[in-house]
């Protein structure tokens, strides 16, 4: 006999990122130095391409453009950006 399990999509990706997170670990696997926009966009939880380049343009993130339409994201700089601007609730 089976048994099914079902989970709210917030739950079952929060599962997924979770089991990613401990493979990383348990291997020793480092995240890419340069992500593309999309991640990048996903890591500062942003929905807007035109906040992304705004944050590029200011200088916010690093960036490096290898050719016209490649541009990478530097996820030490979108780490670094995101540790600046938290907040500590006393």
């Amino acid at each position: 006999m089976m048994e099914v399990i079902c989970l709210e999509d917030s739950a079952f990706y929060s599962l997924i990122e979770r089991v990613i997170a401990r493979i990383k670990d348990q291997n020793n696997i480092k995240e890419d130095k340069w992500i593309s926009g999309d991640e990048a966009m996903q890591k500062l939880r942003i929905t807007s391409k035109t906040t992304l380049q705004k944050y590029r343009d200011e200088g916010r993130i690093r960036f490096t453009q290898p050719d016209k339409k490649n541009i990478l994201y530097d996820i030490d700089s979108i780490n670094d950006y995101l540790e600046k601007h938290s907040k500590t609730i006393l």
